[in-house]
């Protein structure tokens, strides 16, 4: 009796194991997706191990509209024109203007006037003169030239810097000098044919005899040169800016000056304190961590 209460049993669990089977079949397709989560994840980790060089920085570059010929800093004026010509020809569409309409174009001049002045207010409130950039003269002529002792990457480093300081500001001429490594970008009166060595070693002597190399603090000549800038810097210069590059010593709890970066514009007061503070920022990126 006991074998044949067990029998059933058996008899029942038989029947049942394809069904269990059948029911645990389709619990193995998930199965695969923790394997698809497991090779995106690793794709990210793979992307976020690239090295920094390739990353691009953007937390000192500015962004403007990029039409040639167009200067950003007097778009406030050409929007109040704009708007306030757009004012004058609906009142004059208007057959019967209503006291309301002409109060509201009254207001929308106002706004106008205020916005096409903007620029000369912004101006008079950094404490800028009216003079504006002197032609340079026909002596100065376009200079590139980089150290050849450069790695690929201060290469890029120095051209992007110089790029962003002549196209982002009233810069003529800049000079990036960290040690033995020099960048010459800009327009400059350097000596007749020498050649890119010995452009590069006349400004090295240059720097060093004006006592640029150990500038500890930043100098900034707004509307005119020093005396002893003037052997260096082309004709026609107005304002010069000579930032030092900084970098934290552990040792003895101080600063170590690095380098310098030497910008010089044909415009006075060239650089207001939001430029000479992202030029800062651009300078910072090439201290030593």
């Amino acid at each position: 009796m006991p074998l044949h209460a067990r029998a059933p049993a058996l008899h029942r669990s038989s029947h049942l194991l394809p069904t269990a089977t059948a029911r645990l079949r389709p619990c193995a397709a998930p199965a695969a997706k923790p394997r698809r989560r497991t090779r995106s994840s690793s794709l990210v980790r793979a992307s976020n191990s690239d090295p920094p060089q390739q990353q691009v920085n953007l937390s000192v570059l500015r962004f403007t509209l990029g039409i040639p010929g167009l200067d950003e800093s007097y778009l406030p004026r050409w929007i109040g024109l704009g708007f306030g010509a757009l004012v004058v020809l609906n009142h004059l569409l208007s057959p019967s203007p209503t006291p309301a309409q002409l109060r509201s174009e009254a207001l929308g001049l106002c706004l106008a006037a205020f916005s096409a002045t903007l620029p000369f207010l912004g101006r008079f409130l950094e404490g800028a003169d009216a003079a504006r950039r002197v032609p340079l003269p026909e002596g100065s002529s376009q200079v590139f030239v980089m150290s050849e002792n450069l790695s690929a990457v201060q290469k890029e480093d120095m051209a992007w810097a110089s790029y962003v300081l002549l196209r982002n500001t009233n810069t003529t001429s800049v000079v990036i000098a960290i040690g033995d490594l020099f960048c010459v970008r800009g327009y400059w009166n350097p000596p007749a044919n020498t050649s890119k060595y010995a452009m590069i070693e006349w400004f090295k002597s240059q720097m060093q005899q004006v006592g640029l190399v150990d500038l500890k603090d930043a100098l900034y000549f707004p509307n005119s040169s020093d005396s002893q800038l003037v052997k260096i810097l082309p004709d026609g210069i107005l304002s010069v800016l000579a930032q030092p590059i900084l970098s934290p010593d552990p040792a003895n709890n101080e600063t170590k000056t690095e380098g310098v970066i030497l910008l010089a514009s044909n415009a006075n007061y060239a650089y207001t304190e939001k430029d000479r503070a992202w030029i800062t920022t651009v300078a910072n990126k090439f201290r030593r961590a």
